[in-house]
C-alpha cells in the first residue's frame, strides 16, 4: 500500500508585485517609500517577486501608471503567476477597478496595506474598533471598485475584517455599523478623558513617546517602566494606547505613554482613526522623540515625524530627541537643535542618561519651590517626593524641620 504524503500545514504566501510612480515634484523620497512598501508587504506576509516604478509629472488617472509600463507589469504578472498588485499610493476607485479588470488579480494600495497591518496588530477592543472603523471609512466610497474585487477574489491579503462581506451591496449596513463603532469609541474616549482630567487635577507630569514606526519606542517604554509591552522588530508593533507610571529621582511619579508609529504618506484618515492613541501625546507636557539612528535614512524619518507633529498641532510641546540604536549606528554622530541623547536601550548607562535628561528638561518646565517640613509631618515629606521633583532634602536639628527644595508642575 502506497504511503500517503503528509498534508503540509505551512501557510502559502501570496505572490505580490509592487508598483510606484515617482512624481517630479513630490515631497517624499521615492526610493525610501518603495523600500517601506516592501517592508509593509513583508509584514503582511506577502512574497514580493518584483517591483516597477515610473517617473512622471502626474499619475495616470485611468491605470495609475502609463500604458507601456502597464504592459510590462501585465507580462510580469503572467510569467510569475502573481496574486496581488500593491500600489505605493492611495488609488482612486476608478484606478483600482480598471487595474483589477485589466490584470484580473487583487489590487491593494498603500493605505489598505497599512490598514491590514493595523488589523493584525490591534489587540485591545478599542484598537480593533478603530481599525474596523478606518477600514469601513476607506472602503465605503470604493464599493464599486475595491469591494467588488475583494469579495470576488476570496481570501488572503485585503480581506481581513469588513472585506469578507459583499460590501458593494450593503452601504446602509456599513453606515449603521460605523455609527455604532463611533458611539462605542466615544464611550471609551469619555472614560479615557476622565482619567486625563484626574491626572491634570493631580498635576501629574505627562510624557509621550513618539517616533517613526520601528524606531524603538516600545523598547524604551519597556526599559523605563518595566511594563513588558509587545516589542518586536516590525512595522506598527504598537497600536493600542498604553500608559504606565514611571518613577524618577527616587520616587517622583510621572506618566509615560507609548503611541502608534508614524510613517511617510500616513493618510489623514488613519491619523483620525487612531486619535485616541495620539490624544495621549497631544495632552503631554513633554515628547520623547525616538529616532532609529542606525537607519540609513534616519534624518528623513526624523523630519517626517516632526512634520506630522506640526500637522497635529503638537509642535508647541517641548521635545527631547533620543537618537536610538547607538550600538548599530555607523558614520557621523547625529545632531539636532533640540535637547538630545545618543543611546541604546540595551546599555545600562544610557538608561540613566535618558532619565537624567528627562529630569533636567522637566525642571525647565516646572516651578521651583522651597519649603520646611516639621519632623512629625512624615506624610507630607512622602507626598513631596512622590508628586514633585525633590532636588534638596536636609534635616535641620536646630529647628527640628526638614528643608526641602524642588520643582513642581505648574497648572496650565
Amino acid at each position: 500500500m502506497q504511503k500517503q504524503k503528509p498534508i503540509s500545514t505551512k501557510k502559502v504566501r501570496e505572490k505580490a508585485v509592487l508598483i510606484g510612480v515617482d512624481l517630479y515634484q513630490s515631497e517624499y523620497d521615492f526610493d525610501s517609500t518603495m523600500q517601506e512598501l516592501e517592508a509593509l508587504a513583508n509584514t503582511c506576509e506577502l512574497d514580493v517577486k518584483g517591483d516597477f516604478s515610473q517617473r512622471k509629472n502626474f499619475v495616470d488617472q485611468r491605470y495609475y501608471v502609463g500604458k507601456g509600463k502597464l504592459q510590462e507589469i501585465e507580462d510580469f504578472i503572467e510569467f510569475h503567476e502573481i496574486d496581488v498588485l500593491v500600489a505605493n499610493d492611495e488609488l482612486t476607485t476608478a484606478q483600482s477597478k480598471n487595474l483589477n479588470q485589466r490584470l484580473g488579480i487583487k489590487i491593494i494600495d498603500r493605505t489598505q496595506l497599512i490598514l491590514e497591518i493595523f488589523a493584525l496588530r490591534a489587540k485591545s477592543r478599542e484598537g480593533q474598533l478603530q481599525v474596523e472603523y478606518a477600514q469601513l471609512d476607506y472602503l465605503l466610497p470604493r464599493l464599486m471598485g475595491h469591494g467588488k474585487s475583494l469579495s470576488r477574489l476570496g481570501g488572503g491579503i485585503g480581506t481581513r475584517g469588513p472585506g469578507e462581506t459583499k460590501l458593494e451591496t450593503d452601504r446602509r449596513h456599513i453606515r449603521t455599523r460605523m455609527t455604532e463603532i463611533r458611539r462605542k469609541l466615544e464611550e471609551v474616549s469619555a472614560h479615557r478623558e476622565r482619567y486625563r482630567q484626574k491626572r491634570d487635577q493631580q498635576d501629574i507630569f505627562q510624557i509621550a513617546l513618539v517616533g517613526y514606526t520601528n524606531a524603538g519606542k516600545s523598547s524604551w517604554f519597556n526599559t523605563l517602566t518595566e511594563a513588558g509591552t509587545y516589542e518586536k522588530d516590525q512595522l506598527f508593533a504598537t497600536l493600542d494606547p498604553k500608559t504606565r507610571q514611571l518613577k524618577l529621582n527616587e520616587g517622583f511619579e510621572v506618566v509615560i505613554s507609548d503611541t502608534v508609529g508614524f510613517i511617510q504618506k500616513l493618510p489623514t484618515t488613519l491619523i483620525e482613526a487612531f486619535k485616541s492613541t495620539l490624544e495621549e501625546a497631544k495632552r503631554a507636557d513633554m515628547l520623547l522623540h525616538v529616532v532609529d539612528a542606525s537607519h540609513p535614512d534616519y534624518k528623513s524619518q526624523y523630519d517626517t515625524v516632526n512634520d506630522l507633529i506640526k500637522t497635529l498641532d503638537m509642535d508647541n510641546i517641548p521635545q527631547i530627541v533620543l537618537f536610538n540604536k547607538r550600538d548599530l549606528h555607523s558614520g557621523p554622530r547625529p545632531v539636532t537643535n533640540k535637547p538630545m541623547v545618543f543611546v541604546s536601550s540595551k546599555n545600562e548607562d544610557d538608561i540613566e542618561k535618558v532619565k537624567s535628561i528627562l529630569i533636567s528638561q522637566m525642571k525647565e518646565q516646572m516651578t521651583y519651590y522651597q519649603i520646611e517640613v516639621p519632623s512629625h509631618e512624615a506624610k507630607q515629606l512622602y507626598d513631596l517626593k512622590q508628586h514633585t521633583l525633590v532636588t534638596y532634602l536636609e534635616f535641620d536639628e536646630m529647628t527640628n524641620k526638614y528643608k526641602v527644595e524642588g520643582y513642581k508642575k505648574y497648572r496650565k
